[in-house]
């Protein structure tokens, strides 16, 4: 019997519908100010977070082979039938932003609305909803 932390990954898999919210409202009201790109900056960090850190949780609890890296954890989770095929492009693409926000930070272009803060409005309750239907059949 797996321990899969469902806690952890229900609160994870919660904060999915504030952050597509947010990346909703900014596509929609793009001016490229200052204030816009720090918000589209964070939501798109907690996007990676969010979805490496339930995808670490389904990796540990099923005993998924380990990862050496954010996106391996996209691809692991994805060969696992996590989530549909067509979700790891646009999850891979996501997590690959992770250096470029947290460490070149510095050189992040603010005043560009990113293509993926229109993808991920859909993308991301796909996932949630995936992972939420792999829990319930696999558990």
């Amino acid at each position: 019997m797996y321990y899969v932390n469902q806690e952890q990954i229900a609160v994870r898999l919660a904060t999915i519908p504030e952050i597509t919210e947010a990346l909703s409202v900014l596509a929609a009201n793009w001016k490229g100010d200052l204030l816009q790109g720090l918000a589209q900056e964070r939501a798109l960090h907690l996007a990676i977070e969010t979805v490496t850190d339930v995808g670490s949780y389904l990796i540990d609890g099923f005993i998924m082979r380990d990862a050496s890296s954010y996106e391996d954890i996209v691809e692991i989770t994805a060969g696992e039938g996590v989530f549909p095929g067509e979700l790891q492009d646009t999850l891979v693409e996501l997590v690959k932003l992770r250096r470029a926000i947290v460490q070149d930070y510095y050189a992040w272009p603010r005043a560009e609305l990113h293509p993926l803060t229109k993808t991920l409005i859909e993308a991301l309750p796909a996932f949630k909803s995936a992972v939420e239907g792999y829990l319930e059949r696999e558990l």
